[in-house]
């Protein structure tokens, strides 16, 4: 004969059979998906973490928008209103806001400071000297 209710499974019962809770999906990280944005954003790896596979799908194709998408989605992920699949916050966006806008605001002078030097030595008259003498042959 069966009891009911049956026992709980702390009680030797059997454990429960369904779909797991929303709960039991583990919550993403604030700094893989910081550092996936910044690095390969343009190829929607962001997206992928987070379990948006349509919209990294087409991430991906689009090269993040040509740009402004994964300008978006840094942005969005650095004031913390970037969300997962299941509409959670990231949970340790406190504890980290901080050192990625440092690290993501030095990566971008740092880009800015390259490509203009990079500008100026295209504008380097060959008259002031090679820039490497024992690139002569070339």
């Amino acid at each position: 004969m069966t009891v009911y209710p049956p026992a709980s499974p702390s009680e030797g019962g059997p454990p429960p059979v369904g779909p797991p809770a929303a709960s039991a999906v583990p919550e993403r990280s604030f700094i893989a998906t910081w550092m996936f944005s910044l690095l390969l954003g343009f190829l929607g790896v962001d997206r992928f973490y987070l379990g948006k596979v349509g919209t990294g799908i087409v991430k991906l194709l689009t090269f993040g928008g040509l740009g402004i998408w994964w300008l978006i989605d840094l942005i969005l992920t650095l004031a913390g209103l970037q969300r997962d699949k299941e509409g959670r916050l990231l949970p340790d966006y406190e504890q980290y806001r901080l050192i990625s806008w440092i690290i993501t605001a030095a990566a971008f002078g740092l880009w800015l400071v390259t490509s203009a030097i990079s500008r100026v030595y295209v504008y380097i008259p060959q008259q002031f000297g090679p820039m490497m003498p024992w690139w002569q042959g070339q």
